[in-house]
């Protein structure tokens, strides 16, 4: 006898009952697991995290804010090494603009730095319905985690995910790819015929596509591509890519640094061995901030509005909580700053 899909009885989700039950725990535990108490053993953390990927279990954050209408909080995630954090002024300058953004809202934002030695910690406070978003900031995001979150919870991420895996989640982020374009084409336009690289992480979207723009910058103004060497994003990174770039003996003329830290470092050293700028080499950079600002001499840059970026990406997630459906990409603008590392007495 034939069916029509009214026959077909509806399977119910998965309870916290059942995921108690698989991981062998009581109820209560895997409570605090999922809503990332500290107060659980390593066994239990897992055991219910397994129990929760072999189940597809996702926490009923509609019932619970129905109870508690929403939290009116929003987090903000740095999946990043607490070290290379504090260390780099892009992060301080995207959550200052969040947050003064933030404060003329009833939300608050909450800033949560993934642990290296429990990242699913944070993971399972974000599933646990205490915010009502997320925004994901990282050069490095472990992007299947978060675009698999971006399912359960409106989620809004600061760089393009790598991951091949598909959500209902916005970027907002600067064009990378037009402003390694922007960087390279002035160089071109300065004359400079022989240009090298210090490329951020190729394992890192924003270092994809950087390289990407310089390369295609090259090959339309029909010059040979110069020495390429990839860096760590630090002012030490920076300067040891220069190092073997000019250990290689390649000539060079003109140099692009995907990062204005690797081109501090990088600086530092052709001054070390006599190169002059922009006599000998000419430096564009990405990035406006202290680094470009303090280098001998100042860089020439492109400014990727830091500030507005924060701003943009807390004003985009309150759109999604809302409910109003956002731009998949959301761009910031981009502008060319002209120091005296390319023009002599910019």
């Amino acid at each position: 006898m034939m069916t029509n899909d009214t026959d077909v009885p509806a399977v119910a989700p998965p309870t916290l009952l059942a995921v108690a039950q698989r991981a062998k725990v009581s109820r209560s535990t895997a409570s605090r697991v999922i809503n990332g108490s500290s107060q659980v053993t390593e066994e239990a953390i897992a055991a219910v995290t397994s129990a929760i990927s072999e189940l597809n279990y996702v926490p009923n954050r509609t019932a619970r804010n129905l109870a508690k209408r929403t939290t009116q909080s929003i987090a903000m995630v740095i999946p990043q090494q607490t070290s290379k954090f504090f260390a780099d002024p892009y992060f301080a300058a995207v959550i200052q603009g969040a947050a003064l953004h933030m404060a003329t809202t009833d939300y608050t934002l909450t800033l949560l730095i993934e642990s290296d030695d429990d990242p699913a910690k944070t993971r399972r406070f974000l599933e646990g319905g205490n915010v009502d978003g997320a925004l994901i900031l990282s050069h490095y995001t472990r992007d299947a985690d978060y675009v698999s979150l971006s399912r359960t919870l409106p989620v809004v991420f600061g760089v393009r995910p790598l991951s091949s895996d598909d959500g209902p989640f916005s970027v907002v982020d600067v064009d990378n790819v037009d402003s390694a374009v922007l960087a390279t084409q002035h160089l071109v336009d300065c004359g400079r015929t022989r240009i090298g690289m210090i490329g951020a992480p190729l394992g890192m979207s924003a270092g994809l596509d950087r390289t990407e723009g310089w390369r295609s910058t090259l090959v339309l103004a029909g010059i040979e591509e110069g020495p390429f060497e990839e860096g760590d994003l630090t002012p030490a990174g920076g300067a040891a890519a220069m190092e073997r770039i000019l250990d290689r003996g390649d000539p060079i003329d003109g140099l692009v640094a995907a990062t204005a830290q690797m081109a501090h470092g990088a600086v530092g050293v052709l001054n070390e061995r006599g190169v002059t700028i922009p006599g000998d080499i000419a430096v564009a950079t990405i990035d406006n901030n202290f680094f470009s600002t303090s280098a001998q001499p100042p860089l020439t840059s492109v400014d990727l509005n830091t500030d507005a970026k924060g701003a943009v990406m807390a004003q985009t997630l309150l759109r999604m909580i809302a409910g109003e459906t956002a731009e998949r990409f959301v761009p910031i603008p981009i502008e060319l700053i002209v120091r005296e590392s390319t023009v002599a007495g910019a």
